[in-house]
């Protein structure tokens, strides 16, 4: 094939359309980051049939170092879309980006040249694939390490542990329990006994919106490892069909001190530390007293 040098994108993708995309199929389906087992080859056909069709015309602007241009908007909203897909069906960014990278060897191959020059850019291509990919699963991996430091910081900081009185603590959890949360409620609760050596530690579940048998298991696991550390744990805000789902799912919660409101559960707390509530007299009658003292 002779050099065409004088060619746009566009004309060579129209002159030598058939040829790229079937080379284009045969390295995507040779390529390691083939996944049959997410997309099937008339899907990927498909895919590979449009996007070239959006080359062709991004490149009839002649805009190639504007991808933001006008002319490549059909391109980047079909790179969009399969971006979104494969990153819902599993694929992984070099798996994704591969889509891309892999349509360079056809289009080089339908430029021509002879051997030597066909050899040494390619060998330059396959280079700046890997440092392109390489640099991509480096960014994609620490934007994950920032994400998950962030989310454990908003479980830290939605998992307070707040000291009502003397030897008693409360830890007040809204929204769903998973394991990951369960570890940092955990953590924090037994932090907390430790360092106020609080005796009694309620944990009040009103602003979780179920209770399932994953949810109750953990509340047990959270007991479980505040007794261990010696203090003793009261469970509030069983509302009525919490209490009916945990019956229904038959978790054992016999083990657990249970109160409706966490009001309930701070009394309980204050008797079994040897104090009591008490209502005071209304300051009118307090004064009316003072003043049938005064007047004897």
């Amino acid at each position: 094939m002779e050099r065409n040098k004088s060619k746009t994108l566009s004309e060579i993708l129209s002159d030598h359309e058939s040829e790229i995309l079937n080379e284009w199929m045969r390295m995507q389906r040779a390529s390691s980051a083939r996944r049959s087992d997410l997309i099937s080859e008339e899907e990927l056909y498909r895919e590979s049939r449009e996007f070239l069709g959006s080359l062709k015309q991004g490149g009839a602007s002649g805009k190639l170092e504007d991808i933001q241009a006008a002319a490549w908007e059909a391109a980047r909203e079909i790179l969009e879309n399969l971006s979104r897909s494969r990153a819902r069906m599993g694929f992984s960014p070099t798996e994704t980006a591969t889509f891309v990278f892999s349509l360079k060897q056809p289009l080089l191959s339908a430029l021509g040249g002879d051997a030597a020059f066909q050899e040494q850019a390619w060998a330059i291509t396959l280079l700046l694939d890997k440092l392109g990919l390489y640099t991509t699963e480096i960014f994609q991996k620490s934007r994950e390490e920032i994400i998950q430091k962030q989310q454990r910081e908003v479980l830290e900081l939605s998992t307070p542990v707040i000291k009502m009185w003397e030897g008693i603590l409360a830890l007040p959890l809204i929204g769903t329990l998973d394991s990951d949360r369960t570890q940092v409620v955990m953590e924090s609760l037994l932090q907390a006994v430790v360092e106020t050596g609080a005796g009694i530690a309620i944990i009040d579940i009103t602003g979780v919106p179920t209770v399932d048998t994953l949810v109750a298991q953990h509340l047990l696991k959270t007991v479980a490892a505040a007794r261990l550390m010696g203090a003793e744990c009261i469970i509030s805000g069983i509302r009525p069909q919490i209490a009916a789902t945990i019956v229904h799912l038959g978790v054992e919660l016999h083990s657990v001190i249970t109160k409706a409101t966490l009001a309930d559960a701070f009394a309980l707390a204050l008797r079994r530390t040897g104090l009591t509530i008490q209502k005071l007299r209304s300051h009118s009658k307090q004064e009316a007293e003072r003043g049938t003292d005064s007047d004897s």
